[in-house]
């Protein structure tokens, strides 16, 4: 019961943050880029899909319209046009995992791959808010902080939710990190907000 809970509470917040107008005008982020992470517990994650997917809903009842962003559709994507996807999915059985991290890794560099696709959806989609999710699926081929290193010279104009399946915390003595599945410390990143300690 507390969990159920917990997830409705999680779900009050996001819609009352991301409808506020406070929100979509980007207020007291101090001129950072307006990067939001929602993080949650790896195990919610198909909860968290269809709690995102009634947020967007939500939204759109509002007038808030949401421009969805799951990084592992767009990576199938970006391997399906560049004609790799059937050459990777025939190697793979007997490619050491270390060899296909890094072919992957070549494939959907996020600066000269992923973003710019991201980018052209950016241009081509009406929008309020930017949804960015797929975080767990795309590991370790993409990383969390490098997306987001890379995203904030195209994605500066609204805001930006990045759903984070783990911890994201801040720390004087270590500054920020993005820990995902509550396990593997993803690197430092520091120039985002916890949308759960927005205030509406």
């Amino acid at each position: 019961m507390n969990q159920q809970l917990d997830r409705r509470a999680r779900a009050e917040h996001l819609f009352k943050v991301v409808s506020g107008e406070r929100f979509l005008a980007k207020e007291g982020l101090g001129n950072e880029v307006p990067f939001f992470i929602c993080p949650f517990g790896a195990e919610d994650g198909l909860a968290m899909v269809e709690d995102r997917k009634d947020l967007i809903a939500r939204l759109g009842h509002e007038g808030i319209r949401v421009l969805d962003v799951d990084l592992y559709d767009l990576s199938l994507e970006i391997l399906a046009e560049r004609d790799v996807l059937d050459q990777l999915i025939e190697v793979e059985p007997e490619t050491d995992k270390s060899e296909l991290k890094e072919m992957l890794q070549g494939v959907l560099d996020p600066q000269d791959h992923l973003i710019p696709k991201i980018g052209d959806r950016i241009a081509a989609t009406a929008h309020e808010v930017i949804f960015l999710s797929g975080v767990g699926e795309v590991y370790p081929f993409l990383r969390s902080h490098n997306v987001l290193n890379n995203l904030q010279s195209t994605a500066k104009d609204k805001p930006t939710v990045l759903f984070f399946p783990g911890n994201y915390t801040h720390a004087l003595a270590t500054g920020a990190s993005l820990d995902l599945f509550g396990l593997l410390h993803d690197d430092k990143y520091y120039r985002a907000f916890n949308i759960m300690n927005y205030e509406v």
